[in-house]
């Protein structure tokens, strides 16, 4: 999955203080997000869906969690539109397998509509004082 980088590499400081200018500008807006159009015109990703997690993660899943690999990742999805880092994990997991049991065009209209509202509220970014899964 391609992104910009927003943080600095330097493992040593938290996530906050990883943080730089232009990354704060980048995640504020959203652009991070832009390069994975490449993964959805290489066919890696689609525009809605559940949003992929790093590997390392995998051991973690329940089976009924792992059904969220049932279909592609997405840049915006249930749980984006249902409040993103502010969810729990188990509430992530819900909005995903909810979206899976329940594909539908309807349902992907819905979760566009909603994405291009929540893109420009500039709501404010929780995502590095989130807890780990």
């Amino acid at each position: 999955m391609y992104k910009f980088r927003t943080l600095s590499v330097n493992d040593k400081l938290s996530l906050t203080e990883r943080q730089f200018g232009l990354g704060r500008v980048l995640r504020f807006t959203n652009l991070d997000e832009l390069p994975q159009v490449w993964n959805i015109l290489t066919g890696q990703m689609s525009w809605i869906g559940p949003r992929p997690l790093p590997i390392e993660y995998k051991d973690r899943f329940s089976a009924e969690q792992f059904k969220r690999h049932a279909i592609r990742p997405g840049i915006t999805g249930l749980a984006q539109i249902k409040g993103k880092n502010e969810l729990s994990w188990s509430k992530k997991f819900e909005w995903d397998l909810q979206y899976v049991n329940n594909l539908s065009l309807l349902l992907d209209l819905q979760i566009w509509i909603q994405t291009i509202v929540l893109l420009f509220s500039f709501k404010r970014d929780v995502s590095l004082t989130e807890k780990e899964l």
